[in-house]
């Protein structure tokens, strides 16, 4: 398979703080992958550090070109969109005009046009709510418009920062369901940080654990999902 991220030896600092201490991870197109970790431990520092975000240092590789020293809005323009925690949408805009913007660097609006469809597809209670303005949606639905907002950009790598965080769990799950036919269906490669382990595992195809801005166990999910001594250990489940 052909590696489209390819992090090493990344460092990243909060002024004199240094938050991660040499990661080196990869990631394949067309997979799903998710970091895994205690709060704290450096998962949304990756995310914020592979969108240049904050302070780093090491090689960050898309699809063969550096993003080192790169803009955010560059790394955008690359084909990453980044969903941050805490969901991030524009509350005073409407849901289609949250979803328009999420298009705002493209041109070809014919596809602009078939792509809100596409989301009001994928989530169908947007569509319910199209007219609304997103700060009235409920947490779970404005998780939905995020997360369809960012797929506007038409991406080739979406990073996802704790999707399910504050969400009642049959949102999450239906939430996760819909992530793992995007990455199906729409060939999206998806980096999920997220602290529900096993709800992660379940959705990936490779996971990488995170303690104190070290990674400390990698390897298949299904594996580690199947291994009570790893995640016992280092998951606490």
């Amino acid at each position: 398979m052909t590696t489209l991220l390819n992090v090493k030896d990344l460092r990243a600092y909060y002024g004199q703080v240094q938050a991660l201490h040499g990661l080196s991870f990869s990631l394949n197109e067309g997979s799903l992958t998710t970091l895994l970790g205690a709060n704290g431990a450096g998962k949304t520092t990756t995310l914020r550090a592979i969108c240049n975000m904050v302070r780093s240092t090491g090689a960050i590789e898309f699809d063969g070109k550096p993003l080192n020293n790169r803009s955010t809005e560059s790394i955008v323009r690359f084909g990453i969109a980044h969903v941050p925690q805490g969901r991030g949408t524009f509350t005073n805009m409407t849901v289609e005009e949250n979803l328009q913007l999420g298009a705002i660097t493209r041109k070809d609006n014919t596809g602009i046009v078939s792509d809100i469809e596409r989301m009001y597809a994928h989530f169908p209670v947007l569509k319910q709510r199209h007219t609304q303005q997103a700060g009235t949606l409920s947490g779970g639905e404005q998780q939905m418009l995020a997360v369809a907002r960012a797929l506007m950009l038409r991406p080739r790598l979406m990073l996802l920062d704790e999707p399910s965080f504050g969400l009642a769990p049959l949102v999450v799950r239906d939430l996760f369901r819909i992530l793992g036919k995007i990455n199906r269906e729409d060939k999206v490669s998806i980096l999920v940080v997220e602290q529900n382990a096993q709800l992660a595992l379940e959705l990936a195809d490779q996971a990488y654990v995170i303690e104190t801005g070290r990674i400390v166990m990698s390897g298949n999910a299904k594996d580690i999902a199947n291994n009570e001594e790893i995640r016992k250990s280092y998951l606490g489940y």
